[in-house]
């Protein structure tokens, strides 16, 4: 499971049952992977719709109408666009839920956002750089957008690990016991700046050939990392795992985690890396930045720049009392950013919107304080003069 899916997996069970009833909704068939968000207990419904397939919006409305609907928290182009029509045939409140952090989007998307936007009561978004994505690209009014920071369940990903189960992952991976491990999960496309940390991983071991590196994860640019691995000869000292269903598990193998990204909105796997106590070297991509701080709970490196990703991993390799602490500082920050929490705040913001939206127009963003969509419990460090200490 990936991305958006894992986080319905992750969010839906969570709501309070007796007060939210959520049901999920794809404008798109049924995927085959073995993982089903029905098999969690998630009501979802599959329309098999084309991307500009106009039935579409009758399939929606006659979900909306059978099922009750009082909300709609939409995700992705198709949904937010035949999503607030229904919404405003309906008169219903609308979230939009943004993931993205790019420049610009389609035109035909461009048309529909410019006459969809006063149908939008709020719009969400992951990062500081998505907000911007929201406002400039997607055309939402400022007072409307909201950062929100997602989160990984940390019950699950924050329980400790016995040695004995630490010692298993690591011989299920490959890793010897005297094997550094230097791991990242990821999805193999250019913002995740894979072959920056393929280039980084020649200098790392030819400093400390008991390094290992393991990627996992899928993507077009798989081919191409693996031929720049053989190129630089590093044979099994850099393994391309694949996709992993345990994620959990595959982190309690690593010694540390690396974010090589060139740009993100926020990533599930940072917040999964922080609740599970792994050493993090990231670099300053903007949603990173978002929730990390520099000495802190990670160490951040300039993008693009292979040479210094190279250097802080060796820092860390080299500083064990160094990596207890930014492990430790790591769960911390990962108590903001709990799934249960970001479900908490959701919950509130549907009651709102259902209270609100009609009454104030679809100004419920303008007209009630919305703080508590982004509490934090401990404020961001100021990062310093171009990121970093390389």
């Amino acid at each position: 499971m990936h991305g958006v899916k894992r986080l319905f997996a992750w969010m839906i069970p969570r709501f309070d049952t007796a007060r939210y009833r959520v049901s999920l909704v794809s404008l798109r068939r049924k995927d085959l992977s073995e993982e089903t968000l029905e098999s969690m207990g998630v009501d979802i419904t599959y329309l098999a719709k084309g991307k500009f397939d106009p039935t579409t919006l009758v399939a929606l409305l006659r979900i909306i109408d059978q099922k009750q609907i009082d909300v709609l928290h939409l995700h992705g182009y198709g949904a937010t666009t035949f999503g607030r029509i229904a919404a405003a045939l309906r008169g219903l409140p609308v979230v939009l839920h943004e993931h993205a952090n790019l420049t610009s989007t389609p035109w035909f998307q461009r048309v529909a956002d410019v006459c969809l936007e006063r149908f939008t009561d709020i719009a969400i978004a992951v990062s500081e750089s998505t907000a911007e994505f929201v406002v400039h690209a997607r055309r939402v009014r400022p007072s409307r957008v909201k950062v929100v920071y997602l989160g990984a369940p940390l019950d699950e990903f924050g329980r400790a690990r016995t040695p004995d189960e630490v010692a298993a992952a690591r011989r299920e991976l490959g890793a010897a016991p005297g094997d550094f491990v230097i791991g990242t999960v990821t999805r193999l496309h250019e913002s995740k700046g894979n072959s920056y940390l393929v280039a980084a991983a020649k200098a790392v071991l030819d400093a400390r050939p008991d390094a290992r590196f393991l990627l996992f994860g899928e993507g077009p640019l798989l081919d191409g990392l693996k031929a720049q691995a053989a190129g630089l000869g590093l044979g099994d000292r850099f393994v391309f795992g694949g996709f992993q269903k345990d994620v959990a598990r595959v982190l309690s193998a690593f010694d540390l985690s690396v974010f090589p990204s060139l740009w993100e909105g926020t990533p599930l796997t940072l917040f999964e890396a922080l609740a599970a106590g792994r050493p993090i070297v990231a670099t300053d991509a903007d949603g990173l930045l978002d929730v990390l701080s520099d000495g802190r709970d990670a160490l951040i490196v300039p993008r693009r720049d292979a040479a210094a990703l190279a250097r802080r991993i060796l820092e860390l390799m080299n500083g064990p009392a160094l990596r207890a602490r930014i492990a430790a500082e790591g769960r911390v920050t990962a108590r903001d950013y709990d799934i249960a929490a970001f479900v908490r705040k959701m919950e509130r913001l549907y009651h709102l919107l259902h209270a609100k939206s009609r009454a104030t127009r679809r100004g419920v963003a303008d007209t009630e304080d919305l703080s508590f969509l982004s509490t934090r419990t401990r404020p961001k460090l100021p990062s310093a003069s171009n990121g970093m200490s390389a």
